[in-house]
This record gives C-alpha cells, structure tokens and sequence, in this order.
C-alpha cells in the first residue's frame, strides 16, 4: 500500500501537472530492492512509476538520485526513465518517473549499450567528483573533486568506506595495513585518463531494457570517475555479454591491461557491499589486497 499522504500529493500533482481529469485508477507493488518500496501507479492518463521510502532515514537520497538522472539524459547518450515529481510529505519521500514496460531484446541490443556508455564515458570534467554528495545504494557516497584520479579513488571512495567497515569491526588492523600498501602503489597501477562522466554502480540490476528493446539505466551513483569503475562494476554479479564490451572497445578502447584491473576496480563496490550486508563479503576485499602486497 502507497501511504495515503503520498496518494494525495500525486493525485494533486497529476491533476496540476498532467491533466485536471486524471484519477489514479490502482497502484501495483514492484520489486523495489532493500531500500525502497516501489510502485507502479496506473492513471487515466498512462502509467507511471513510484518509490519511496522514510525521508528521515535517507535524507536527500531522491533528490540526489533525480540529479543524477537528470545529469545522465543531458549528456544524451543512454536512455533512462525521465523524471518526474520529487518530494516529501509526511515522513515520506518519493520519486515518480516515467514508466518503462520492458520489452523484448533488439538484435543489437549489446553492440549499443556498448556503444552508448563509451559515449556517456567521453563526457567529461575538468576535476574528477561532482558538485554535489550522492548515495551509493543507502551509504552516503562523498564527491568533493580532485585533479588527479588516485587522490580521488583514496580520499572519496575508499577511505570513507574502510573506516565504515573497521569501526564496525568488518576489517582488522592487518587490512589497514594492507590497503596503505596498497595506495601507495595505486598511482603506477592506474592509467592516466581525463574524468569521465559514469553511472557509478553499473551491475546487472541496474540496466533494463527499454519499451524501444534498447539500453536503459537506472538507479545511478553519477560522478566523474575513471570509466574502469564501471566496466569494473559491470562483471562483478555475473557480468554483461562479451557483445557489450567488444562493442564499447571499438568506440572507446580501454587502456592496454584493463582486464588485469578488473578486481581491483571492484575493491570500492566490494567495501560498499561489505558495509551494506556484512562479514560475508570481507574474503573477497582481502583477496583483492593480497593480490597487491
């Protein structure tokens, strides 16, 4: 069930915004993940869809969610759902979207994604980060910019998330120790490129394939990274199909060696995970860094 203050600023929204005749006619519960209660909300005037959660438990997270979305149909390389409506009501926050009836595969479905995220990866920045703080699913996730790519992946993304899992006894004192090995190598490991604009946590759950049978993404951690983080990402929950990365290739080479990379370009996600659903996930950190002592 959708609370029913969430119900009536909808129904205020749509007849404001859409049309003074539309009524929600029935609201459908979807698979929303660990965060999020989602809807679909079937209106006299097409569908939509919905997902909230406590506003006090993640502060800003929709809003931040529908910047990055935002930032992402601007660069106008990759569909994604167009947002709608963000806001708070009550102890509530919610984001509506445009729906997206998935659909069947187009034939080259792979060759595009491909081609399309080695497009949205050329978009750059001067700095790497983002003018503003995001989530990486319910963890906050830090963007204050720097110039160079390994001061960014230290001080941003690791670090934050190393202190999360130590002070919650997740990581021991011979891990700190190997990871400040391991920062210090980081620097002749990584390839020099510029700052490119990512989706940040590009697994398999995070794609859909759209009404037009193409590429669409959802749920982004947006920044401007280094464009192995999501390459990265892509191949650590069963991966995506050697089509894709062939196809990204041809319009973007990666770096010589980047296959060699992979695990280590995991090691930020893995920390995240770590922090998000515990122990179980701390072999797979420390096999990462045993790989570089």
């Amino acid at each position: 069930m959708i609370p029913g203050e969430i119900i009536q600023v909808l129904t205020s929204w749509f007849q404001r915004e859409i049309s003074p005749s539309t009524r929600i006619i029935s609201t459908v519960a979807l698979g929303g993940g660990s965060i999020n209660q989602a809807f679909r909300v079937e209106t006299s005037s097409g569908n939509y869809f919905l997902k909230y959660n406590l506003a006090k438990r993640y502060p800003g997270m929709f809003a931040f969610e529908a910047r990055g979305l935002t930032i992402l149909e601007n660069a106008a390389c990759i569909q994604v759902p167009g947002v709608l409506h963000y806001t708070e009501t009550g102890n509530y926050s919610f984001l509506l979207l445009g729906f997206i009836k998935s659909q069947v595969p187009s034939a080259n479905f792979w060759q595009l994604f491909g081609q399309q995220l080695a497009l949205l990866h050329q978009k750059s920045s001067p700095d790497f980060g983002l003018d503003h703080d995001n989530y990486i699913g319910s963890l906050k996730q830090s963007n204050n910019n720097h110039l160079r790519w390994t001061e960014f992946l230290i001080g941003e993304r690791l670090q934050p998330q190393v202190k999360l899992a130590f002070d919650e006894s997740l990581l021991n004192i011979r891990d700190l120790q190997r990871l400040e090995l391991l920062y210090k190598k980081l620097p002749e490991i990584l390839p020099v490129e510029p700052p490119s604009l990512i989706h940040g946590d590009l697994w398999s759950g995070n794609y859909m394939v759209g009404s037009d049978g193409n590429p669409c993404i959802i749920d982004p951690a947006v920044y401007y990274g280094h464009r192995e983080m999501d390459i990265a990402m892509s191949k650590l929950f069963g991966g995506f199909s050697m089509e894709f990365y062939r196809s990204y290739n041809e319009e973007y080479p990666m770096e010589k060696g980047w296959e060699d990379r992979v695990e280590l370009n995991q090691l930020y996600p893995l920390l995240v995970h770590l922090n998000l659903f515990g122990g179980g996930y701390s072999r797979q950190v420390r096999q990462v860094l045993m790989a570089y002592q």
